[in-house]
């Protein structure tokens, strides 16, 4: 059986400098350490694969494959268009503009959008307070279906959503016959922190 903690047990030590080259535990790690980790990763690891991207023919970056995205361009303006509404989500816009709706720009403009809004999600991450992250938001979702959870769980989810597009973009990449693919795992990125 899976037990979570309520918000309001989970311990706080003292913030420490994390160093991938030091013995690292849980226990020596706040919540808000582990999500500017993340934060940070979720950059290298999508600056990793557009800089493929972004190195191919105009023709491949538009080709279309069987995917739940069936391109690399609409899996990357999927992934900012995830990813800035949830930072409107948490802004409390009321009305949530989606990046996609009213954009025609080139891979190079998308790849930037979602580099500058991840970027942003760092930032904020970085500064936000312990209160901040336990922060209960309510916001809807596309459906219009009203939700309330904490701050630190939406940015988990953003993080990993992120993670699962750019599996998938590997594997557009392979469709395409591009076999020289980088290694985004998130072990790789901390074991190059040192």
């Amino acid at each position: 059986m899976i037990s979570t903690l309520p918000v309001t047990t989970r311990q706080r030590p003292a913030p420490t400098d994390i160093k991938a080259s030091s013995p690292q535990t849980l226990q020596n790690q706040t919540m808000k350490e582990l999500l500017v980790q993340f934060a940070a990763y979720n950059i290298w690891a999508s600056q990793k694969i557009i800089d493929v991207i972004l190195s191919l023919p105009e023709e491949k970056q538009l080709a279309e494959v069987p995917s739940s995205f069936n391109s690399l361009y609409k899996t990357v303006l999927h992934m900012w268009d995830a990813e800035s509404a949830w930072w409107q989500r948490m802004k409390l816009h009321e009305k949530i503009i989606i990046p996609s709706e009213n954009f025609n720009g080139t891979m190079k403009d998308v790849t930037n959008g979602l580099m500058q809004q991840s970027a942003q999600w760092h930032d904020w991450v970085s500064n936000a307070t312990d209160n901040a992250l336990d922060h209960v938001f309510q916001y809807q979702n596309s459906k219009k279906e009203q939700f309330k959870q904490p701050i630190f769980q939406m940015l988990l989810h953003v993080f990993n959503h992120g993670t699962y597009h750019r599996g998938q973009m590997i594997n557009i990449l392979r469709q395409l016959g591009i076999d020289k693919v980088p290694q985004t795992d998130f072990i790789v990125w901390s074991r190059g922190k040192k």
